[in-house]
């Protein structure tokens, strides 16, 4: 099977986009792993497939999978790519469109200056909901990885986060930590490791061990769900710039019962065919 896509990336979180509007896609884990794989395949950290909306007062529904071949329920850095995607591919000339996603409907909106601004919708703070494991509703939980305790946020942003307040992310130990924190049994869907680190109450720093792909160099909802977190700790103030590998993102968020928003790039980088 011949496949056309367009490699896109947010902030260095890079994807390979395609179009299941035009072309029937039903792909399998091992060909969504062939790829994401940057050796044989495309090479990506997820993949994001643009269908038909499913439901009346929705534009489009958007489907994310992972690396390792599993889909999961959202990626804000995807978020924006895709409404530049389906600009530029002439599936639609609004500016601001309405997204179906495995955790909701979102709506990415293309500025004037070029960037990107999504509404991730509100926030979860209840554990439950999260879904994470816990006997207390508490703002700053207590996980217990390998020999030690690391204090976390837990906050689901459409998918599972769970932040940590570290010193310095240059020297986090975000390798060793991360897939072990992934993969807490207190986390049953897994969880995405975010490394924060404070600059001020305006700013922040942030590394995130993501789910199914390991460390990237920017998420989304990583960022959206570190700010959250601070926030709620009574550590920053909105909106708030966060700084990632890949580069900048601004989030917003005035709290309990109101959305979160993203604002950030999106680029595209090369259009091109894979047979698998």
């Amino acid at each position: 099977m011949k496949l056309t896509f367009v490699k896109m990336h947010g902030l260095g979180n890079d994807f390979v986009v395609l179009d299941g509007i035009r072309q029937a896609i039903e792909l399998t884990p091992a060909q969504l792993r062939l790829l994401a794989d940057r050796h044989f395949g495309v090479g990506c950290d997820q993949i994001l497939l643009v269908e038909a909306a499913r439901q009346p007062g929705v534009d489009f529904r958007y489907r994310i999978f992972n690396a390792d071949g599993g889909e999961v329920e959202q990626c804000g850095n995807g978020a924006r790519c895709f409404v530049r995607f389906v600009h530029e591919q002439g599936l639609s000339a609004q500016r601001e469109i309405r997204v179906e996603t495995m955790s909701g409907v979102i709506v990415p909106r293309l500025e004037d200056d070029g960037m990107v601004s999504v509404d991730m919708g509100e926030p979860v703070l209840a554990p439950a909901k999260i879904p994470f494991i816990s006997a207390s509703s508490d703002v700053l939980q207590t996980l217990r990885i390998a020999d030690h305790a690391i204090a976390i946020t837990a906050v689901g942003m459409g998918n599972p986060h769970a932040v940590q307040l570290v010193d310095d992310v240059d020297t986090a130990a975000v390798e060793e930590q991360g897939p072990l924190i992934e993969r807490h049994p207190c986390f049953p869907q897994r969880v995405n490791a975010g490394f924060m680190q404070v600059v001020d109450r305006k700013a922040i720093r942030l590394r995130v061990f993501e789910r199914g792909a390991g460390e990237t160099l920017a998420c989304g909802t990583g960022a959206c769900a570190a700010v959250v977190a601070g926030i709620s700790r009574g550590l920053l103030d909105s909106p708030v710039r966060v700084e990632m590998r890949g580069g900048l993102l601004s989030i917003a968020w005035n709290g309990p019962g109101t959305p979160v928003l993203m604002t950030g790039p999106a680029v595209t980088v090369f259009k091109g065919e894979i047979e698998v």
